[in-house]
């Protein structure tokens, strides 16, 4: 499950109580694909149900900071809990939790259980969160990112968008670098690449299927896009850093948050950037603006 949203930018590192939500009624209309105005490019994660399927938030965490459960269900057609998936990226669900001001990002996998209601134990800071739930159910030849917002009462106190920037770096002296420009409507390559204390990483590991799993997400509305990697590790032609090449095509111009995985010495980490995304030839300058409110839709 790779995804992808591009903007300009700069790394950092990544590390409420909302009420059980009801499960709709059964067989939920399929809502249509979210397609951007600008560009006529498919975006995800902006909408609770899409193409019959309908992510239903169960229970959330209780408190500020502290640790506890969020459950939740992929409901079908029928309005039954789905229980069958095709792994994408050696897993069956994909779980990305990010805060509206693009902070506190996370991407968890959690365990289902026999009757198709997903778990996982995780802290939230203050605010509103948005959750991503990015899944092939079996049968389905694409995967499907559905999103929706939960609550975390308490004293919310918004991060600033940090300015773009090209390089990233982690608390433990990894730095990644990014190279590559973003152009709305095209498939533009991108390259991270890793080092540590100034020396190129060449021995990373395959993490999801890959040397690196990169999550884009629109300023905004919180757009999610897929990237794709160019390479698969052990295919004879992708070496194991330090560069990470993937192909990235965004829906408008403006800022995106870059989110990349990377396994190095047994620990995956994450980088940060900012980045922003400017208009072609020809290409509207089309995307939201704002660092928070959002109008739901997905994948």
């Amino acid at each position: 499950m790779l995804a992808l949203v591009v903007g300009g930018g700069v790394g950092a590192i990544a590390g409420p109580t909302a009420e059980p939500v009801a499960a709709p009624p059964p067989g939920p209309a399929p809502a249509p694909a979210v397609t951007d105005p600008a560009t006529g490019a498919d975006v995800s994660g902006l909408a609770i149900s899409r193409d019959g399927y309908t992510l239903d938030v169960l229970a959330t965490p209780g408190g500020v900071d502290t640790p506890g459960e969020l459950a939740f269900r992929i409901l079908g057609p029928t309005g039954a809990p789905v229980t069958a998936f095709t792994p994408t990226h050696d897993k069956p669900l994909h779980l990305i939790l990010v805060r509206r001001d693009q902070s506190g990002f996370q991407h968890l996998h959690p365990v289902m259980d026999p009757d198709g209601t997903w778990r996982t134990t995780t802290s939230l800071t203050a605010g509103d969160h948005r959750v991503f739930a990015d899944f092939a159910p079996e049968g389905r030849s694409e995967a499907l990112t559905l999103g929706r917002d939960i609550a975390v009462a308490g004293d919310y106190r918004p991060v600033p968008l940090p300015p773009a920037s090209a390089t990233a770096t982690t608390a433990d002296g990894y730095t990644v670098t990014l190279t590559g420009d973003l152009v709305p409507g095209t498939a533009s390559p991108v390259t991270l690449s890793v080092s540590r204390d100034g020396a190129p990483v060449t021995d990373l590991q395959p993490y999801l299927a890959a040397y690196g799993h990169l999550v884009a997400l629109r300023t905004g509305d919180l757009a999610y896009l897929h990237v794709h990697p160019t390479g698969t590790p052990g295919d004879g032609r992708t070496a194991a850093g330090p560069a990470i090449e993937f192909l990235a095509e965004v829906p408008s111009a403006g800022p995106y948050r870059l989110y990349l995985d990377f396994a190095h010495q047994g620990v995956v980490r994450t980088a940060e950037f900012t980045v922003v995304a400017a208009a072609g030839a020809g290409t509207p300058d089309g995307a939201p603006s704002g660092h928070g409110d959002s109008t739901p839709h997905g994948h």
